[in-house]
């Protein structure tokens, strides 16, 4: 009886563990496993040396005394580690929760004042719409006029922000990738560490809204606990619905919903924030990968001259929202700016500003570039196609020599063709 016992449960290992072969060889098949697997070893090693090198920029500047400083030395920094070859990189993954917890950061800045504050946006929004078709015409007028750029390249290359959507295009419909990237990583960089120094220069860089600083310890872990649930569970809904920067606005939704009524008032301790404005930072620094100085020296033109213009046209809409509305100027300049949406988002965040303004600012000029951007390149990408197939026709015919086709297309005769077709024929004899 017990050899037989024994025998069974031999019997059920064994089919035990070939099932468990037969599931992890269909998981394989099918491109996935049960257990993430760790990243080699190499990708862990340039990891943490990017990490490294924002953490001592970020640090450098934030000693410094510089606004911002965190973000903008960990950019600058790993920029420049890029730029002279140092292998930087930051996980995707990595990425998508530093985004989760600036958004539950931002979030907690929300107040019920701030909430008040939205009947009196929808003006400033216009406006800024319009500033952004602006910036687009302006900045492509001067890629294709001064840098001799292609129509489609320089649509591109003007779109402010959104360039996620501008690679895509360019590498579906044809254009100057390399021109296009480097132009777009400049006009980042500039803005993180341009604008918190030029507001501080002119005394403009000041908490905008009350900040609700609340608890931070163990006696809320509670209310932290809930208050991270709930933006996790937004940011996920949000980007499950595709919505711009969904991980970011998402929290902070969730975030600001319990802020600004008043049901938790718990933050997420101050080094968790920093270190993921340190990461992200890193994360756009390294934008700069596989790029050398000779190759970003060939483009800098075109960058700090698209750039130029682009804040031109911005600081004219600036002044006149200014005019118009008692708005801090630190967050209408922050607003209006012509950089990526989560890089202004963690901006707003490192100088204090009011999150909620500018997060439905740069939403709002991301739907109007993504619309503009992908209905113009697409309708020239098209007729860039049909000029190339008027012009090979046109070929073809001058090849063939046909007078129909060539007089059709307005291409002259081939010579001799043309000799041929207006003497008459020989009369033959008798």
């Amino acid at each position: 009886m017990g050899e037989r016992a024994v025998r069974v449960k031999q019997a059920a290992a064994m089919a035990l563990f070939d099932a468990i072969d037969r599931s992890g060889h269909s998981l394989r098949m099918l491109g996935g496993s049960m257990l993430p697997s760790l990243p080699p070893p190499r990708t862990l090693m340039e990891t943490a040396e990017t990490l490294a090198i924002a953490l001592a920029g970020g640090l450098a500047f934030t000693l410094l005394g510089l606004p911002a400083g965190l973000v903008s030395g960990s950019v600058l920094a790993v920029a420049a580690a890029a730029l002279l070859g140092r292998p930087v990189r930051v996980p995707l993954a990595l990425a998508r929760l530093c985004y989760v917890i600036v958004g539950v950061l931002l979030g907690a800045v929300v107040t019920p004042d701030t909430l008040r504050g939205v009947t009196t946006w929808p003006m400033s929004i216009a406006l800024l719409m319009l500033a952004s078709l602006g910036m687009i015409l302006a900045t492509m007028f001067y890629l294709r006029v001064v840098h001799r750029w292609d129509t489609f390249s320089a649509l591109l290359g003007a779109s402010p922000g959104a360039m996620a959507q501008v690679i895509a295009l360019s590498t579906e419909l044809g254009g100057d990738l390399r021109a296009i990237a480097i132009v777009q990583t400049v006009r980042v960089l500039l803005l993180v560490i341009g604008l918190p120094n030029g507001l501080a220069l002119f005394g403009l860089v000041v908490p905008a809204v009350p900040i609700a600083r609340g608890p931070a310890d163990f006696a809320v872990l509670g209310e932290m606990m809930v208050m991270v649930a709930v933006a996790i569970a937004c940011a996920a809904a949000f980007a499950r619905l595709r919505f711009p920067g969904g991980l970011m606005f998402g929290a902070m939704a969730g975030s600001g919903i319990l802020h600004g009524s008043g049901l938790v008032h718990a933050v997420l301790p101050w080094w968790i924030g920093s270190t993921s404005v340190i990461t992200l930072g890193a994360l756009v620094g390294s934008r700069f990968a596989n790029t050398t100085l000779r190759m970003l020296a060939g483009y800098l033109g075109a960058a700090l001259g698209s750039f130029a213009v682009s804040m031109a046209v911005a600081t004219v809409f600036i002044l006149i929202v200014a005019h118009l509305f008692a708005f801090p100027i630190a967050n209408i300049v922050i607003a209006f700016s012509p950089g990526a949406q989560d890089t202004m988002m963690v901006l707003a965040l490192a100088l204090h500003l009011d999150p909620v303004y500018v997060g439905a600012h740069h939403l709002a000029r991301f739907l109007v570039v993504t619309i503009a951007v992908a209905v113009g390149a697409r309708r020239l990408a098209k007729h860039a196609q049909l000029e190339e197939r008027s012009a090979a026709l046109s070929a073809h015919s001058r090849e063939r020599g046909n007078p129909a086709d060539s007089q059709a297309t307005g291409s002259p005769l081939p010579r001799g063709r043309a000799d041929q077709s207006a003497t008459p024929p020989p009369a033959r004899g008798p």
